[in-house]
């Protein structure tokens, strides 16, 4: 639901204006704004329609960042994101802006001033975030992609939550021109689509490289270790699949450190770079932030530099454990996140608490500027539960391969 305020600064409108001139309800709370803007004529992407997270430009239209004291203090694009403008010219037809959580700090699409979009898997869960608003109209059947943005999590937590598919493209790969930065060397473009077929449709239509099939599945069973015994049961038909296409998978160790150690050096290296990115607006403007949203930016903001420095140096040494571990034959196959979505009444700290375990999962690809595919394989308790391909830099269309064989 969106708050008198948020109403005021982003015009929101209750249908969904479609091109052939119908109307459609917004059954999902997944738009924060509404309106058409038809794709050319003869792309590859024609005939479908894609709704646009709210980090990214559309000219003529507020980028609100998920914060109606974001909204308020900055001017209204006059030219689209570049990746926006990709989609326009492969053919799609764009239908609104989507919630985000604010500033994309978040993984769980909870948002205090605009609250949360709806999981049409199961309405009971939260649908994940920050690309809360375009995982939800994937899932309710309103547009046929969903552009996400990742840099923790936020496109393969939600694809995972809502029973979609979604995909964190490689760092670097796509042009991030006219998007809201959150952490620059985390931040990634990514989309959601509710099958193979169209996954793979917009990678090509994006431009992303074609690719050798990787041949080896790793099983790293340091992340597996991280879910819960439901969610490995019921993804094991899922594995047994790929098994049966490509062999054993070989068990690895992705961490010998810890995975313990590899998330806080993520949660410093990801803080550093929002606070450098944001810091000075936060100090200025003095946001309304939500619960936990606010605290993770007091944390940032509390960071030593000889933390941040650490948190830098073993970085360098995850990534070259990741190189050699990643390579154009190897296939990472793992839980996307531990567990279903967490329940909508669950109170600030339990889902807090949950957004951590999450990220020991979801760290790796992240920290190592990696593609990584989540995939709808199982259902644990009414939640849908995902199942996540990660690749060596630039494996993007062969991870959607490999998934859309099995």
């Amino acid at each position: 639901m969106i708050n008198e305020k948020a109403l005021r600064l982003c015009h929101a409108l209750p249908d969904l204006h479609l091109p052939g001139g119908g109307l459609m309800d917004d059954t999902a709370d997944a738009f924060i704004e509404t309106f058409t803007l038809p794709g050319a004529a003869d792309g590859p992407l024609g005939g479908l329609t894609l709704a646009v997270k709210d980090l990214y430009d559309v000219a003529g239209h507020v980028t609100g960042f998920g914060s109606p004291d974001w909204a308020a203090q900055h001017p209204v694009p006059e030219v689209h994101a570049a990746v926006v403008d990709r989609f326009l010219a492969a053919g799609a037809t764009v239908l609104g802006k989507t919630h985000t959580d604010e500033l994309a700090y978040s993984l769980l699409g909870v948002n205090a001033h605009y609250g949360t979009p709806k999981n049409s898997a199961d309405p009971r869960r939260v649908p994940g975030g920050s690309s809360s608003g375009s995982v939800a109209a994937v899932a309710a059947g309103l547009v046929d992609i969903g552009l996400g943005s990742d840099t923790g999590g936020s496109v393969r937590a939600p694809a995972s939550f809502c029973g979609v598919w979604g995909l964190r493209t490689t760092h670097g790969l796509l042009p991030l021109t006219g998007a809201r930065p959150l952490a620059p060397s985390f931040d990634t473009c990514g989309w959601f689509a509710r099958d193979g077929a169209v996954m793979a449709r917009v990678a090509e239509a994006m431009g992303l490289p074609a690719a050798e099939a990787p041949t080896q599945l790793l099983l790293p069973v340091d992340l597996w270790a991280q879910a819960d015994a439901e969610t490995v049961a019921a993804l094991a038909p899922a594995l047994a699949d790929l098994e049966a296409r490509m062999g054993p998978a070989c068990p690895v160790v992705l961490a010998p450190d810890g995975i313990d150690r590899w998330c806080e050096t993520f949660r410093i290296t990801q803080a550093a770079e929002i606070w450098q990115t944001h810091g000075d607006w936060v100090q200025a403007a003095k946001p309304e932030f939500g619960p936990g949203v606010a605290e993770r930016f007091a944390m940032a903001a509390a960071l030593t530099e000889g933390q941040i420095a650490d948190a830098r140096a073993h970085r360098l040494e995850i990534r070259q454990r990741l190189a050699a571990v990643m390579t154009a034959e190897t296939v990472l196959v793992l839980p996307t996140c531990p567990s279903p979505a967490p329940l909508c009444n669950m109170d600030a700290a339990a889902l807090d608490a949950f957004r951590s375990r999450a990220l020991r999962s979801l760290c790796p690809a992240g920290l190592g500027g990696l593609p990584q595919l989540s995939v709808p394989a199982g259902v644990v308790d009414g939640g849908p539960v995902g199942l996540s391909l990660i690749g060596a830099a630039g494996q993007d269309r062969a991870l959607i391969a490999l998934a859309a064989a099995t």
